[in-house]
């Protein structure tokens, strides 16, 4: 590789991490703005970012939908970083006359529109579990039950084979690079769309935790942002998601049993 080359995949890389962040920080700080609206309601309510607290309208459901969004990039962009980088310098690479920014961008579109369609899918669902009390205004979970559930629901599946091998395209993609490349932007974009399907398939069941954990609680917000940055990066995977899966079971036998004793 000549030094030519190799400075402006340098330079490439640099420029994506740093947008990158810059997207992530943009997307916490509206986490944190909202999170401290609802910490101050007397003046929080006034906010154009906070929905109502009960009765929705479809403005409230436009909100939460954001928030979702939001909240989303906010978890899953620093995990997706790697990948993302990678998908940069192999362009780059391919097409060393052209600017790789665009196809990057579009890329990271793909992989966001994935979580898009789950931010959807989420607001729906938190609409139904406030309207049947299961969640409550502050958008915490208000039912041993569901929380259980859901902790159960997330232990099993972190040990599940499904979960393994999706985890090992998001830890390896460059098998997928390898097999699945697209020229052009629309291109860039489907394999964004793909390795997204990839990454939802992965966390999804740790994404449906925060209504048990509470949908605006930041620390566990981070939390989950933490293990699912871990479980891509650390060198034994399986044991982080086998730790975090045996967790989450014990954690809902605890609530189950925990109110049976009362």
């Amino acid at each position: 590789m000549s030094q030519a080359l190799a400075a402006v995949l340098k330079r490439d890389r640099a420029m994506v991490a740093l947008g990158l962040a810059g997207v992530v920080i943009v997307s916490w700080a509206y986490l944190i703005c909202m999170d401290w609206g609802m910490r101050h309601m007397d003046v929080g309510m006034q906010m154009v970012i906070m929905p109502a607290m009960e009765h929705w309208n479809a403005w409230d459901l436009v909100l939460v939908f954001l928030m979702w969004a939001v909240m989303m990039v906010a978890m899953m962009v620093p995990a997706a970083t790697p990948t993302i980088l990678l998908f940069a310098e192999i362009n780059r690479r391919r097409h060393q006359r052209r600017g790789t920014f665009a196809a990057t961008g579009q890329f990271l579109l793909g992989y966001l529109a994935v979580w898009t369609g789950f931010s959807l899918f989420a607001t729906i669902a938190q609409w139904g579990l406030l309207t049947a009390a299961l969640v409550s205004p502050m958008m915490a979970s208000t039912s041993n039950v569901l929380a259980a559930g859901l902790l159960l629901m997330a232990g099993l599946f972190q040990l599940s084979r499904l979960k393994y091998a999706c985890l090992a395209h998001c830890r390896s993609p460059i098998g997928f690079f390898a097999t699945e490349w697209r020229e052009g932007l629309w291109g860039a974009f489907k394999m964004g769309l793909k390795h997204g399907g990839y990454c939802l398939v992965c966390c999804w069941a740790l994404m449906a935790l925060l209504f048990a954990l509470g949908v605006m609680n930041l620390l566990w917000v981070a939390g989950l942002s933490l293990l699912v940055l871990v479980e891509k990066i650390a060198p034994f995977e399986r044991f982080v998601s086998r730790v975090a899966g045996l967790v989450f079971v014990g954690w809902a036998a605890w609530l189950v049993f925990g109110a049976m004793s009362r």
